[in-house]
């Protein structure tokens, strides 16, 4: 097993395992490394695993009928991307998960799960907590998507991808806003005149 620090700090911190428990379930971790530009999930697969961000970034996304992206999710250090649909129905996948930088992911499933689950029985129910948690973020952002404005939406792009901003394209984050790249531009300028960091 490759070394994954980003993981284990997150499986102890978040899901609540203890150092020992954490050296027991390590054999069993599996790891992928994603090529810049390559695809974990097309469209028309199963998706068969979460897959942890151990360091790089992936992005989620869907493609309309005349080939333009929606960008659904950013995934960097510490974020997990899939499409739970896909896994949990058995479904083919009606989205694209690929690589914007090299990427080195936990491949996370059922299997895994119920190794962990063996070791710590909390472990489930603080799995489900983190899917939750994701599920209110997908709300919000449908939200913000049908009734904020364009500043609005960035602002909040900032405040949950802090790191993201000098790592992607900006055509990709005005994608992810639901705006044009010349909108992203306009909003901004607007916010630099302001002196608000760029980044």
């Amino acid at each position: 097993m490759m070394e994954v620090p980003n993981f284990k700090k997150h499986i102890i911190e978040k899901c609540g395992l203890s150092e020992t428990e954490f050296t027991q379930i390590a054999p069993f971790i599996k790891t992928k490394k994603v090529a810049k530009n390559d695809f974990l999930l097309q469209q028309g697969e199963i998706c068969s695993h979460s897959f942890f961000v151990e360091q790089g970034v992936l992005r989620f996304y869907a493609l309309n009928e005349e080939g333009n992206e929606s960008i659904l999710q950013f995934a960097t250090e510490n974020w997990i991307v899939s499409d739970r649909g896909s896994v949990f129905f058995q479904e083919p996948s009606t989205y694209y998960i690929d690589a914007i930088e090299d990427t080195l992911t936990v491949m996370l499933d059922e299997e895994f799960i119920q190794r962990v689950v063996q070791i710590n029985p909390d472990f489930r129910k603080q799995n489900e907590n983190l899917l939750q948690n994701h599920i209110r973020h997908l709300y919000k952002r449908i939200s913000l998507l049908l009734g904020a404005s364009a500043r609005i939406r960035y602002l909040e792009f900032v405040a949950m991808y802090p790191d993201v901003m000098l790592r992607v394209p900006q055509w990709m984050i005005a994608s992810y806003l639901g705006i044009t790249p010349e909108s992203l531009s306009r909003v901004r300028k607007a916010l630099a005149a302001e002196n608000f960091p760029r980044k």
